[in-house]
């Protein structure tokens, strides 16, 4: 029992990468963001986005994948000011 209780501790973070959108004037982005382990599939994740990125004026346009640690070099450059920000 404290084996997987041990597991679960060890579970590897989750992040999703996703575009954004403001209005008026048009401004999109796009960004990488941590989101919980229980949100770790586009639909999850588009939950616990949307509401993070609209306190800041932004709209969720898209989820583009979900992924762990491994995904996050990869993808930091590209995310610019816009990484692990919301």
């Amino acid at each position: 029992i404290l084996g997987l209780a041990l597991a679960g501790q060890a579970q590897a973070a989750c992040y999703a990468d996703y575009k954004a959108k403001q209005d008026d004037p048009l401004r999109l982005h796009y960004g990488v963001a941590q989101v919980p382990d229980s949100a770790c599939d586009k639909a999850g994740a588009k939950k616990a986005l949307a509401p993070r990125l609209a306190a800041e004026g932004w709209t969720l346009l898209n989820v583009l994948s979900v992924f762990g640690d491994e995904g996050l070099d990869e993808r930091k450059s590209s995310a610019g000011e816009y990484f692990l920000r919301f």
